[in-house]
């Protein structure tokens, strides 16, 4: 403990702390509300380096001052740079920010959309939970957005107005259970449902798939009340 004393001046660790807690609040207000509101991939790594400067900063007794707002100004300067350049041209927004990916398109999900942005069905269904959208099939556009959240576009059959805005009966509330992801079938669901292999077989003929072409199903869900939804891999 006294080590740590006689290395380290209190008195210099409270004052470069307190610094650096008006510079990151500077830098917060600097930077903007797009910081929070819309963080990239390139924000977030921004924020951990920013963060990291300033922590080394504080306890390295050989690092005055002086060097730390350097080193801040010199990368706030680059960070402001990144985030004017596609104000001023345009053409730079596809490289530095990125641009929208659109997912699904006319009620299909885009297989290539998905793998080019590194995303299985698993991780975008959560992502349409999120938006309170428990199966695709609902979904006429989604879009992948360059801060990574999703904006969706619903299909007429599902938009509002809503049971009360019609003043209809309630109705019992179905989750849609997975049965096929990627080609193949998810058994467990299916008995957790309490359907087997024959019910799946007629459930997919229905549709003019047969079992043993399952590969050729990107993703297919079954609701109560409204059946099966299958999304091929291949759209014709």
């Amino acid at each position: 403990m006294l080590s740590f004393f006689t290395d380290v001046s209190l008195m210099d660790v409270m004052i470069k702390v307190s610094l650096g807690f008006v510079i990151l609040l500077l830098v917060t207000k600097l930077l903007g509300k797009t910081q929070i509101n819309q963080l990239t991939p390139f924000h977030f790594i921004s924020s951990l380096v920013l963060g990291e400067i300033i922590g080394n900063g504080i306890y390295e007794d050989k690092v005055t001052m002086v060097y730390i707002s350097a080193a801040i100004t010199l990368w706030v300067g680059l960070s402001l740079l990144v985030q004017l350049l596609p104000l001023k041209w345009k053409q730079t927004t596809s490289f530095l920010v990125g641009n929208p990916s659109i997912i699904i398109r006319n009620g299909r999900i885009d297989r290539k959309e998905l793998r080019k942005n590194k995303l299985d069905i698993q991780q975008f269904q959560s992502l349409l939970r999120q938006n309170d959208i428990y199966t695709p099939r609902e979904v006429e556009y989604a879009i992948l957005e360059p801060n990574g959240s999703i904006s969706t576009l619903k299909k007429s059959l599902y938009d509002t107005p809503n049971k009360n805005d019609l003043h209809l009966p309630p109705e019992p509330v179905n989750v849609p259970v997975t049965l096929i992801m990627d080609g193949k079938v998810v058994w467990e669901n299916l008995q957790a449902k309490g359907f087997d292999k024959q019910w799946l077989e007629a459930q997919l003929l229905a549709k003019g798939y047969q079992l043993k072409e399952a590969d050729k199903i990107f993703f297919a869900d079954w609701k109560d009340g409204e059946g099966l939804y299958i999304s091929p891999k291949h759209p014709h």
